[in-house]
């Protein structure tokens, strides 16, 4: 019988490769038929399964209709002939398993742990007995040491361990897994990362970032992938983060988390105003609540809300106004005219408020079908640290961004081995810069009064840019999942996405011609730019989960298809068709595909060991920032100044190795060593194109960028015994390429004189090759400490003195990076309410770890620049090189209560 079942689904695929390889893909009917097709034969990570064997103890033989059910819900199942069952579409978290069958004694499992993914195994012996006697059997479950089906790197991060870690934000929590060294996965460029929100994309395709704000405090669980992936995930090349959402539940429970605080450091330089400590210079308050909807039946829901805010750590003096004015061409200085009409305050210049608010709606609308709404909407505002503006820190722009999100999914158990589910989901990224909002502004002073000295602060002037955009993204996923038989899972799905991106950037001038008004640069000038496009993402994919004993393989087949809705220059030379008076100028672009395959094995090698064995081929078309860039084609004259966006971007491609080892020590101690390659091929860089006219060029993004990635991971981690729990991972890694920007080729010739760029493999920016990561929590029934402590290596950067190299590219390194952060708390149970009163620091050690450095020394706090420039006569020269920006944040400490009903 498997045979014959192995059989149909091997004629299956290759009929369906066959329909592939025939049909004009390019026909978007002929696409939609074969997605069909596809989904004809068999649910994004949002959901685990558990499986197992029943028996009886004495004989052992398999028992057919025993009755294993999850307490608390309506999901269970009945064994079959060889005493096998499945449980599918299990939310993550943990359980209580009941099992009975008349003339055995009954068992309830507590504490059965369930993972979005993966297969938590149970298996029994029950002991026949007289009926009326024997009571059920109480076992308290654990957490599997070995998670036999993973076949691949990953790290699942539940709610429980969030609470116990010092972070408050989501972008901290991803951060601290191993192999993500500030956003860049496993050596990967950033933005090549697919974030998902319970099981579908809310990634931004202008950048690559995560659209939505998504607060810890929400999350249910969170799968890190830094390795392979399955073919459900497309669109990334370095790693994949599925974020699950809490639901309500049948009770009501009230939650409340206020806290604050302030940095403290004794670190007064560089950071200036730093000893002015402020007990609520950030702070932030929370609320959810959650529970059933009572004028409806099988209904709860989830709300919460957050504001938080910070002064933040860098300070300036306003010492001068946007609008002073200053004369300092006079060869002697004495003669200088500086106005000075600021009111001397200190000024934070990385302020950051945030409010958002996240909610959910679950409701089971019959036995087999439920229904999910969920939302979500934020705003923030915050402004970036620029060192030329110390003294003039009201002449940055403030930075604005407002988002929103929601969802509605149904889930439809066809029958006891198949589900599927079908969601909707759309999402709105807003983001504006500027000093005032309204272009006219009386306020918005001349250009000529931003002026600074060589290595001096800006005295007067402002940023005069304006710059407005945003991203509608409607996706459309369904997934199908079957337990075709105890060996075999099979799934597959389709998603559409839909894209509307529009940009808007331009400067303001103003001069006499404009009567010392403000204006803003006409369309047609270099300095504004709009653009508005829509491209069209369309996937499929087929997937084969084979369960053996001894065995666990994952085959995986993905489709993509892209329209990038855009134009690209027939003529390079004259790419906007204005030298030869071209009637017809541009050509559309052309749409893209590929197939991509996916093979995951993971080999119990003992009841403690496993070895897992991954490959795959990884497609990303790049970030839409890179497709649509200056969309009018305009060029600047006067030599290299431009650079032009390219629709006709061909994907990029990653071919990731890898092989590892689970193997658990002792009870609940479990070593990991894995090892990985990653090839890397056709990343996005610049090439230099020449116009027509002499002496004027432009550069134009093309895939011409490579690399490649190799690495050792170790990790140990202790599951809690007593009361310490902990885990420490350390990788080696090299991350190598040929350019670490886009842009690296621009730069390159923009450079006095021009230089070469590189043709061979060199360090990448963030090729950090030590880092050591280390978690101990001390966990009792009233109290817990957690402690992270970090290490990571110097990061590479490129010699130079008097701004020319002396030595190649990236072959230097930064000083190391040692840090520790702390977070403690007790509980005081009151009733049937529970206070926690906690305690977080973080930088515990109040250590200057530098992320920049001096080209010259190589150190962030020393340069060579004295040598050879005098002193400057408005601010100090070791003023103006004292530069904070260069550190990572000094010692933070906040003090919270949290309030649970």
């Amino acid at each position: 019988m498997l045979k014959q079942q192995l059989l149909k689904k091997k004629l299956l695929l290759k009929f369906h490769f066959k329909m592939v390889s025939n049909m004009n893909l390019r026909s978007l009917p002929c696409v939609v038929f074969m997605v069909i097709l596809i989904t004809a034969v068999c649910v994004a990570g949002t959901v685990g399964k558990i499986s197992g064997t029943i028996r009886d103890a004495k004989s052992g033989q398999p028992l057919i209709g025993v009755n294993v059910s999850i307490l608390g819900t309506s999901m269970g199942a009945a064994t079959d002939v060889n005493g096998y069952y499945v449980i599918l579409n299990i939310p993550p978290g943990e359980y209580s398993l009941k099992v009975s069958m008349i003339g055995y004694k009954g068992i309830q499992l507590n504490n059965v742990p369930v993972h979005v993914d993966f297969t938590t195994t149970q298996d029994f012996s029950l002991t026949q007995t007289i009926l009326e006697s024997d009571k059920e059997v109480l076992v308290m479950g654990r957490r599997p040491d070995i998670q036999r089906d993973r076949t691949s790197t990953m790290s699942v991060v539940s709610s429980d361990e969030i609470e116990k870690m010092p972070v408050t934000d989501f972008n901290e929590l991803i951060n601290l897994q191993a192999g993500v060294i500030d956003g860049h996965f496993r050596g990967g460029r950033a933005g090549e990362v697919t974030y998902m929100l319970d099981g579908i994309s809310v990634s931004d395709p202008y950048d690559g970032n995560l659209a939505v704000e998504i607060e810890n405090s929400s999350i249910l669980e969170v799968k890190v992938i830094s390795g392979t992936f399955s073919a459900e995930y497309g669109q990334a090349m370095s790693g994949i983060v599925n974020v699950i959402t809490k639901t309500g539940g049948d009770k009501y429970h009230l939650n409340a988390d206020f806290y604050s605080g302030d940095y403290v450091s004794k670190h007064t330089t560089p950071f200036y105003n730093i000893d002015d400590i402020d007990p609520t210079a950030i702070y932030s308050g929370e609320m959810s609540v959650t529970g059933p909807i009572s004028f409806i039946q099988n209904t709860s829901f989830y709300l919460s809300g957050r504001k938080t805010a910070s002064d933040g750590y860098l300070y300036g003096k306003a010492e001068f106004m946007p609008s002073d004015s200053s004369d300092m061409d006079d060869p002697d200085s004495d003669n200088w005219t500086i106005a000075r009409t600021g009111s001397g305050k200190d000024i934070t210049m990385n302020p950051n408020e945030k409010v958002s608010y996240t909610g959910k709606i679950s409701t089971q609308l019959s036995k087999r079908i439920t229904l999910d709404l969920q939302g979500s909407y934020s705003d923030r505002r915050w402004k970036d640290y620029n060192h030329y503006f110390k003294y003039n820190p009201y002449g940055t722009a403030k930075k604005y961004q407002d988002r929103y999100q929601y969802s509605a999914g149904i889930t439809h158990i066809l029958k006891q081995n198949t589900f599927y589910t079908l969601k909707y989901n759309y999402l709105y990224n807003h983001y504006e810069s500027y000093v005032y909002k309204d272009p006219y502004d009386d306020r918005y002073v001349s250009s000529q009064l931003l002026r600074r000295l060589g290595y001096g602060f800006y005295t007067g002037g402002m940023e005069m840019n304006h710059f407005y955009r945003d991203s509608r993204v409607g996706t459309v996923k369904w997934n199908l999942v079957s337990q075709l038989n105890r060996s075999n899972e099979l799934k597959t799905g389709w998603e559409y996405r839909f894209n509307n991106l529009w940009l808007h950037e331009y400067d303001l001038y103003l001069n006499r011609t404009t009567n010392w008004k403000p204006n803003i640069y006409p369309a047609e000038s270099v300095n504004n730019n709009e653009y508005r496009h829509k491209p069209r993402e369309l996937a499929c994919w087929l997937e084969d989960k084979v369960e053996f004993q001894r065995i666990i393989l994952t085959l995986g087949l993905r489709w993509d298809y892209f329209d990038p809705d855009g134009v690209v220059p027939r003529d390079l030379r004259d790419p906007d068709g204005s030298y030869k008076k071209a009637v017809d100028p541009f050509k559309k672009a052309k749409i893209k595909q590929q197939l991509s395959p996916r093979l995951g094995m993971s080999y119990p090698i003992t009841d403690k060991g496993a070895i897992h064995i991954s490959y795959g081929n990884f497609f990303q078309i790049p970030n839409f920032e890179y497709l649509y860039y200056n969309s009018e084609f305009e060029v600047e004259g006067g030599g290299l100044n431009t650079i032009m966006g390219n629709a006709d971007l061909e994907p990029m491609k990653t071919t990731i190795y890898q092989i590892g080892l689970q193997q658990m020590i002792s009870r609940g101690l479990v070593l990991e060593l894995t090892g990985y390659y990653k090839d890397i091929r056709d990343l996005v860089g610049t090439e230099i194109k020449e116009l027509y006219i002499l002496g004027d060029s432009y550069a134009r993004y093309v895939n011409q960028d490579y690399g490649n990635v190799r690495g050792i991971a170790i990790s140990i981690t202790q599951n809690r015994v007593g009361v310490l729990s902990g885990a420490l991972d350390y990788t080696y890694q090299v991350a190598e390429g040929n350019a670490s920007d886009p842009k690296a080729v621009f730069y390159d010739q923009q450079s006095d004189p021009p230089r070469a760029s590189e043709i061979q493999t060199v360090p990448l920016d963030w090729d950090q090759t030590h880092t050591l990561n280390l978690s101990l929590n001390l966990t009792d029934a009233n109290w817990s400490a957690g402690l992270i402590v970090n290490f990571g290596s110097g990061l590479p950067y490129t010699p130079e003195y008097q701004n020319q190299r002396t030595a190649f590219e990236n072959s230097e390194r930064k000083p190391y990076t040692f840090n520790v952060d702390l977070n403690t708390k007790y509980i005081l149970p009151i009733n049937k309410a529970r206070l926690t009163f906690y305690v977080q620091v973080k930088n515990l050690f109040d250590r200057l770890n530098a992320v920049d450095v001096f080209k010259d020394t190589g150190d962030p706090a020393t340069s060579l620049i004295p040598t050879y420039i005098p002193e400057q006569p408005i601010h100090s020269l070791t003023d103006f090189l004292t530069r904070p920006d260069y550190y990572k944040a000094p010692r933070q400490v906040i003090f919270g209560i949290k309030v649970n009903l």
